[in-house]
């Protein structure tokens, strides 16, 4: 573990940075959606400063303790913004008239400030008035939560997709996003959540440790996101998956229109 977060830091600290200062070129041009992500990059470098901590192991019990505390509060803000994000691109593609004259900066920082304070209550209240066995079961339910949104977000958006007017790789980023957001919380979280729901049932300490560093691999995986949200590469990706699967149906439906032909 001590290897896994030294890594982590080295990796993720730079790259979160860089990030962040290539969101916030976006947001002065006015992309009001990058908000989010600013704000989900930020609770990573909370949660990167905490595991710092970790390795210098240095202070005594309360204050690592209070780092603790920070390290969960910035983990519990990150799942908050990834809902918002999904939440946002969900509602681009389902109600874009909505969103195109609702949608404001103003509103966005409303929505951050709410997060953040809400979280920073729901940490002070687990560490000053919940004992241990409560503290892993609420944070059990608390990010289990989340779940089934991103799963509909996902589903409403690729349903809503054929009606959209959105532009087709904007359409592709959207997927992406909504895609990788899903899969980071079911790769990453679900094995934590298993074990704070399963709690006096699970004493493999190997299966919880792994777990552990699966969450602490979040960071890392955020900075995906932001790749997403920039027009180029990850564009050309996306567009010749979606050619690969347009070719093979076009051939499919010629192979059959063929032997159709040949039949008659």
């Amino acid at each position: 573990m001590y290897v896994v977060t030294s890594i982590t830091i080295s990796i993720g600290l730079p790259l979160t940075l860089l990030a962040i200062y290539g969101v916030c070129s976006l947001v002065q041009n006015n992309h009001v959606a990058r908000i989010n992500i600013i704000n989900l990059l930020i609770s990573d470098l909370i949660q990167l400063c905490c595991m710092i901590a970790w390795v210098a192991r240095r202070g005594d019990e309360k204050i690592m303790n209070v780092v603790n505390a920070f390290y969960f509060f910035g983990l519990m803000a990150s799942v908050g913004f990834m809902v918002c994000l999904a939440l946002e691109r969900y509602l681009l593609i389902s109600c874009p008239l909505w969103y195109r004259f609702r949608r404001s900066i103003k509103i966005s920082a409303v929505v951050c400030i709410m997060v953040w304070v809400l979280t920073l209550a729901c940490v002070l209240i687990l560490h000053f008035w919940a004992n241990f066995t409560c503290q892993k079961i609420v944070l059990g339910i608390f990010f289990l939560l989340p779940l089934p949104l991103l799963i509909f977000f996902l589903g409403g958006t690729i349903k809503a997709l054929s009606a959209s007017r959105v532009p087709s790789d904007e359409k592709r980023r959207i997927v992406g996003i909504l895609v990788l957001v899903l899969l980071i919380y079911m790769l990453l979280f679900m094995p934590r959540i298993i074990c704070y729901l399963a709690e006096g049932y699970i004493f493999d300490y190997t299966l919880l440790n792994l777990s552990f560093v699966f969450l602490q691999l979040s960071p890392l995986a955020d900075v995906f996101l932001y790749v997403f949200i920039r027009k180029g590469t990850i564009d050309k990706l996306l567009a010749s998956v979606c050619c690969c699967r347009m070719d093979s149906n076009d051939s499919s439906t010629m192979d059959s229109n063929d032997i159709t032909s040949r039949t008659v």
